[in-house]
């Protein structure tokens, strides 16, 4: 029996980083599943720092990540941010969506503005104009170092002494004597106070394990593809620009261009394939809206957003199983809400609540709760 105060299960950017804030002051043991960390979700992102996008929940954590990520602590060894702003473009009938957005998110991004179907051209000239309408225009979004930024938790984390156990999944998890005793595929066992269960798309497996409810996590599919640039590396610097409707979106890799059919099918936990019906959908409307001119794809991948049913985290403890820590259902937006996400689940597991500038942003403990109306539990 190995022992320690906490055991995080799950090596993604979610359990690495709760795993370093709670070294500070704990032993801790992370047990990851695979045979590398971060081989599933965290490892397939997007890589965007999107304040506007996702709930208001997922909009208050996201704002309250810029500041360590503009200014990282030392173990982030190279700066995680690079400018990246964002256009969501309205086709035609559409504006009053577009205006909708903005009203909704002028809260946590107030540099943003609405633009002119003209504007949207001068901004992005791959667009044709007879596509769109309008549309919204965040100056202020960025691309994430998702590399930089996992392995920085995982180099700060280790230099706090913490444990990884790679090639682990958890068969069995029991509360014995006030304490819990884990029993991983290979045989081995490991005994903490408490289990952070920052899983993924595993996360209701975790707590079944443990004998606890299920809370309905769905895992969706998101289909990505990259594409060569008709410019090569002239368009290196555009936007990154979505559809309001959902539709797909692109975004500027080099000589590439990323792109999305923005697809959300559910899926049991699984290692993702991309969906090639949703991909050639994608590439009609982009070649029907842009100057691309989509002829062929260099590579593509799929990756499992998973969200809870109301699509907010669920963080905090089981109100039925003691010690045992929920830090999941973040929907797509684990890398971009990982600072904030970890310090408030790190501060809840020590009984110490909320951090207040999170409260100010918004934060609400009873619509990230376990125990909150609306989870299948």
């Amino acid at each position: 029996m190995k022992n320690f105060d906490v055991i995080v299960i799950g090596g993604g950017i979610a359990g690495v980083s709760i795993a370093y804030e709670l070294s500070n002051d704990r032993s801790v043991c992370v047990l990851e599943m695979e045979s590398a960390l971060a081989f599933h979700t965290t490892g397939r992102s997007a890589a965007t720092f999107l304040e506007a996008l996702g709930t208001d929940q997922i909009r208050a954590l996201t704002t309250g990540s810029r500041a360590f990520l503009e200014n990282p602590p030392s173990f982030i060894e190279s700066a995680p941010l690079s400018p990246l702003p964002l256009i969501m473009y309205a086709k035609h009938g559409r504006s009053a969506e577009i205006e909708a957005f903005n009203a909704a998110v002028s809260r946590w991004v107030p540099n943003s503005r609405l633009l002119s179907a003209d504007e949207v051209i001068e901004i992005c000239p791959v667009m044709k104009r007879e596509h769109v309408e309008s549309g919204f225009y965040d100056p202020n979004s960025m691309e994430l170092d998702v590399l930089a930024i996992h392995q920085g938790y995982v180099r700060g984390f280790r230099a706090n002494s913490g444990h990884i156990e790679k090639s682990a999944r958890v068969v069995d998890a029991q509360r014995i004597n006030g304490r819990w005793e884990i029993a991983v595929a290979s045989g081995e066992k490991f005994s903490a106070d408490v289990i952070v269960n920052a899983a993924g798309a595993w996360g209701d497996d975790v707590a079944t394990h443990a004998g606890i409810a299920a809370s309905g996590l769905v895992p969706k599919v998101r289909s990505i593809f990259l594409v060569n640039s008709p410019q090569g590396d002239a368009t290196k610097n555009l936007p990154i620009v979505g559809d309001i409707d959902g539709a797909y979106y692109f975004k500027p890799e080099g000589h590439q261009f990323l792109c999305s059919p923005m697809d959300q099918t559910p899926s049991e936990p699984c290692d993702a394939s991309p969906d090639t019906l949703e991909i050639a959908r994608a590439i009609d409307e982009l070649n029907d809206a842009t100057t691309l001119n989509i002829k062929s794809v260099n590579s593509s991948w799929g990756g499992l957003r998973t969200f809870a049913p109301d699509e907010n985290p669920i963080v905090g403890y089981d109100a039925g199983a003691e010690g045992f820590f929920w830090m999941v259902g973040q929907g797509g937006y684990g890398i971009q809400t990982s600072p904030a996400l970890a310090r408030l689940s790190a501060s809840l597991v020590r009984g110490q609540g909320a951090p207040q500038d999170l409260i100010d942003r918004g934060v609400d403990l009873d619509a990230l709760s376990p125990a909150r109306a609306g989870l299948n539990r």
